[in-house]
């Protein structure tokens, strides 16, 4: 079986200045309620710094992503190549970009991410909409006390 190459675009608009998003990007307290939420997560979010989710999946394996940051340039873009593996057996390996850009008092995030999914392993259709579900997670730290 071959490797599957799947490249997928997501744009969301939050109500909030782009310091505010790209602060809850960067945050670990932040990133984990909105990105990583019930399971163990810990971010060094500097260049060449590791960001580590190990949860489960809905049959109980354990999963574990794995992301370094590439790029960060504060307030405008992070670019990061990232693997999941399901067990000890890799499943996937992508590079994501996520763009900031201004809209009066609001915030167009723009995330990309080019993935290459292992034969038998998770399915580009879902990773694309976890990461939609993240993003709109990522609406209610906006609406934090």
């Amino acid at each position: 079986m071959a490797v599957t190459h799947s490249t997928f675009t997501l744009e969301r608009r939050y109500p909030a200045p782009v310091e505010q998003v790209f602060e809850a990007w960067a945050n670990p307290e932040a990133r984990k309620r909105w990105m990583a939420q019930g399971a163990e997560h810990s971010q060094d979010f500097t260049v060449g710094g590791l960001e580590v989710v190990k949860g489960f999946d809905g049959e109980g394996r354990p999963l574990t992503y794995e992301a370094r940051y590439a790029e960060i340039v504060p307030n405008e873009r992070i670019i990061t190549t990232s693997t999941l593996r399901a067990g000890s057996q890799l499943s996937t390996t992508s590079v994501t970009s996520v763009e900031f850009q201004p809209d009066g008092t609001e915030t167009v995030l723009v995330l990309t991410e080019h993935g290459a999914y292992l034969p038998g392993q998770e399915q580009p259709e879902w990773r694309e909409q976890g990461t939609a579900q993240q993003l709109d997670t990522l609406t209610t730290e906006f609406k934090r006390p």
